[in-house]
Formats: C-alpha cells, sequence, structure tokens
C-alpha cells in the first residue's frame, strides 16, 4: 500500500491502594474513573474530539483506541494522548473518590500483566489490501512477531517458580499467548488475530490485528515497533521471498525467547532447521534494508526505523545494552532495575524490584517512573509535549478521523445527542441523516457538512471538559 492506515488499542491496568481502609474492587474505581466520560458523552463508550475511542472493556480495564493515522509520529501522539486524558480522569476520580470518603490513591498502569498473573492487551491494527494473500502473510508475518520482542519488549520481571528463579525477561506479553493464529482475542490470546471487521470497504480493505505487542511507555520504542512491522508489510504485499522461516512451534518460542537476554535460544524451523531468535530477527532486517536499498525509502521515518533496528539487535548480540538504554523500553527499564538492585544489595526476586517494574508503567506524569525518567532526559523522545497536547484536541488530518473529529466537536457544541463509531456518525434527533464514511483516507464530507448546517449554530460559550483538553 502507498499509504497505510495505522491504530492501537490500549488497556490500561488499574488499581486502588488504601492500606488503612479495605479495598474498592477495579470494577468501584472505573465507574469513578469514567463519571466524567458519562456525564460528557452519556455513555461509558465514546468517541472524542481527536477521533479516538474511550471506553471501558471487559473486566474493567479502562481502554483507549486511537484514531486512524496514516503517519507515525501521528500514532505515537494520539497514543500519548489516551495516556494524558487518562491521567486527567485518574486526578478528577481520586477527587471524587476523597469527596465520598475513600483517601486511597487510584494507579493506572500502562502495562500488560497485573500481579495475580492477569494479562491485558496492545493491539495493533494495520490496513491492508483485501487481495493480500493472508495465509502468506501470516506465515511470514509470525517469525517476525516472535522475535519482534527483542526490538519492542516492555520487559518484566519474572517471579521465582518451582521451575526457575525471579529473572528479567524481554516481554511482558509473550508468556500469555497461546495460539499463532486465531478469532479469539481471550480465550486463546493469539499472536495474530483473524477476526475479519475491515471498519471501511470490505471489497478493498481487511484490517490486520496483531495481539502480542508489549504495551510501550517509550516513543522511540513505538517508532521501530510499528515502522518495522510496517516494513514488513510492504514487502510482504510487494510479493518479496522471504523463504521458508515458519516457525514448528511458535507458542514455545516466543516463551523460551523472551526468557533468554542473549538472543540465542535456538528456534526449530517447520524445515526442520534451527536457528537462533536473533538470527531470524536479523534476517529480517538484512532483507528490510535491502528492500529498502532497492526500492528506496516510503516515508521520512524508514531510515531511522533501520538504524534503530540495527543498533538494537547488535546490542543483543553484544549483551551491552548501553546504546539503548535510552531508547528501548526493556533497555530503560533493565538499567533502572540493575542500578536499584546493586545499591541496595537486591536480586530479582525482591518485591520492591517488581515494585519498581510495575512504577515504571504508572502514568502519572509526577510518580510514574518512566515519566520521571523522560523528564530527566533519559528517554530519548521523537515527540514534544505540545504534539501531544494536538493530539489530545485535534483528530488526525489526512485520514477520516478527521470528519469523526469535527463531527464530534460541531455537535457537543450544540448539545446533540450522537451515534458514532468507525464508519457511522448520526444525530439521533435526525435519524434520516446517517454519514458513512467507509474510505479510511476520506477527509471531506459534502453530506456530514449538510447535516451540521441542519443543526443551527453552535453554543458560543460551550467548551469541552477539562480531561479533554491539553
Amino acid at each position: 500500500m502507498k499509504r497505510r492506515v495505522y491504530g492501537v488499542e490500549t488497556e490500561f491496568g488499574i488499581n486502588y491502594h488504601n492500606p488503612d481502609a479495605k479495598p474498592l474492587t477495579p470494577e468501584e474505581v472505573a465507574r469513578y474513573l469514567f463519571k466524567p466520560v458519562v456525564r460528557w458523552g452519556r455513555s461509558s463508550n465514546v468517541f472524542i474530539p481527536n477521533g479516538a475511542r474511550l471506553y471501558l472493556d471487559v473486566g474493567s480495564h479502562p481502554e483507549y483506541a486511537t484514531a486512524e493515522c496514516d503517519n507515525l509520529l501521528d500514532l505515537i501522539a494520539q497514543d500519548k494522548a489516551g495516556e494524558w486524558i487518562f491521567s486527567k480522569l485518574v486526578a478528577q476520580a481520586q477527587q471524587a473518590m476523597a469527596e465520598d470518603g475513600f483517601h486511597g490513591r487510584v494507579f493506572l498502569l500502562k502495562n500488560n500483566t497485573d500481579s495475580k498473573g492477569n494479562s491485558f492487551g496492545s493491539h495493533e491494527n494495520y490496513l491492508i489490501p483485501r487481495k493480500t494473500e493472508y495465509r502468506r502473510l501470516t506465515e511470514i508475518l509470525i517469525p517476525f512477531l516472535v522475535t519482534r520482542q527483542f526490538l519492542a519488549g516492555a520487559g518484566r520481571v519474572v517471579p521465582a517458580t518451582e521451575e526457575q528463579p525471579a529473572h528479567f525477561s524481554f516481554s511482558q506479553r509473550a508468556d500469555f499467548v497461546l495460539d499463532a493464529v486465531s478469532s479469539a482475542t481471550t480465550r486463546s490470546r493469539p499472536i495474530i488475530n483473524t477476526r475479519d471487521e475491515p471498519h471501511a470497504d470490505a471489497s478493498l480493505h481487511r484490517r490486520l490485528h496483531v495481539i502480542v505487542g508489549d504495551s510501550n511507555m517509550s516513543e522511540t520504542t513505538q517508532l521501530l515497533r510499528f515502522g518495522s512491522t510496517e516494513i514488513i508489510l510492504r514487502m510482504i504485499e510487494e510479493g518479496v521471498i522471504f523463504g521458508d522461516k515458519r516457525i514448528a512451534n511458535p507458542i514455545r518460542a516466543i516463551q523460551e525467547l523472551s526468557h533468554d537476554m542473549t538472543g540465542q535460544t535456538l528456534i526449530q524451523l517447520a524445515t526442520g532447521e534451527t536457528i537462533s531468535g536473533l538470527d531470524l530477527q536479523e534476517f529480517f532486517l538484512e532483507k528490510a534494508k535491502s528492500f529498502i536499498a532497492k526500492e528506496g525509502p516510503h516515508h521520512e521515518h524508514v531510515e531511522p526505523v533501520l538504524e534503530l533496528w540495527e543498533k538494537v539487535l547488535t546490542a543483543v548480540r553484544s549483551e551491552d545494552y548501553s546504546s539503548i538504554e535510552t531508547d528501548i523500553d526493556w533497555a530503560i527499564k533493565h538499567k533502572l532495575l540493575v542500578a536499584y538492585q546493586e545499591k541496595h544489595g537486591l536480586d530479582w526476586a525482591d518485591p520492591r524490584i517488581r515494585q519498581l517494574d510495575f512504577t515504571y508503567h504508572d502514568i502519572d506524569p509526577a510518580r510514574g517512573l518512566f515519566n520521571v525518567l523522560q523528564a530527566r532526559g533519559q528517554a530519548t523522545r521523537v515527540l514534544t509535549d505540545s504534539d501531544i497536547g494536538h493530539a489530545m484536541e485535534h483528530a488526525p488530518a489526512t485520514t477520516r478521523a478527521a470528519l469523526r473529529g469535527r463531527f464530534v466537536n460541531e455537535t457537543h457544541a450544540r448539545g446533540e445527542d450522537i451515534n458514532v463509531d468507525w464508519v457511522h456518525m448520526r444525530a439521533n434527533n435526525k435519524p434520516i441523516e446517517l454519514v458513512l464514511v467507509k474510505d479510511p483516507f476520506q477527509t471531506e464530507s459534502e453530506k456530514m457538512d449538510r447535516l451540521i448546517e441542519l443543526l443551527g449554530e453552535p453554543d458560543p460559550d460551550y467548551q469541552h471538559p477539562d480531561w479533554l483538553r491539553a
């Protein structure tokens, strides 16, 4: 595809802590968190002015799905905007709970597992042509995704079991993946979810739904995660020959590789050959470099992605992570935890180390360890705060999210009750006027213009609530 739409859905872990009182359940805390959302949108499942979707998912997980983006930096900014929005909602929930006599603290974590062994996801979406041979795509993509944790894992302190001592691993999600390809998302937790919901013209498009990824705090990790995957997709679509790199047991491979920080664990391929996880990911990098050298970069972020891709794999091979300790989540976290261990004489099993692991993902700007490190210049950035603030309030201008964002803005300013999803927009008191946008790249709609005109003049004093403003 010459232009591709990306999106990412992030589920957040929620926790309430008050050592002096009875704990509240996640459901109770989530109700406080979403009170302002329901008050504004009359639902706990809403589309907001930046074109994104904000909702409460199964298991009381707050979830944020970015608007459609066709630029990597827009995607990263949209995702970060979700953190900022939820951070404001946490502050408001904290205040409302205190007024009701609950004086504990609310934590919202952008990670993938809790202390009880539950897992929640970070799902990537890529627009692909309907004509793409899906079986070939998955056969090539799964080996890449199995080893992509070297590039974009969030890092995890793994608790001790009878089989192994506590240790550090690349990925939070890897141990919870149960299948390679499946139409389910929770029962079997596959690497790739095959449910066919294109949210577009189904005769032209399909949505690739990757659910194996870790939630990332680092902007540069996100750039590499989405950027490297998009390059591989483009190569598949262009018919690049990869040879048979199918893994005999992808689930065993992804889990074993996660626990080997050298990357040298051998994987058996379907052909009977064996290859190390690191060698396999280096194979994909070399193919990508050759493809780009021949075809040329298709956007301005291709070269930085390739450079970071190579830098990460070089660091894993040398077992010297110093060159990527401000760039990649697992390496940033590893440096932080090892320094704390050495200062206090602790091992990986110490509960204080696991607590730091969780605190790394706290989205609170002053309390979350990643945010503290970034504020100190110890995490590389590709965005500015103004980029994220803009993404909080504005939809990407080059996809249909621009239409959705405008519709939400215009109708709320007129006090209208609306019904919105990824392809439909309707003002409920004008049921005949349904706006259908099946083209993900459409940015203008005469029908929507007419509908807004029918709704009359906006309230000149209307303002979106604070949690929707930068």
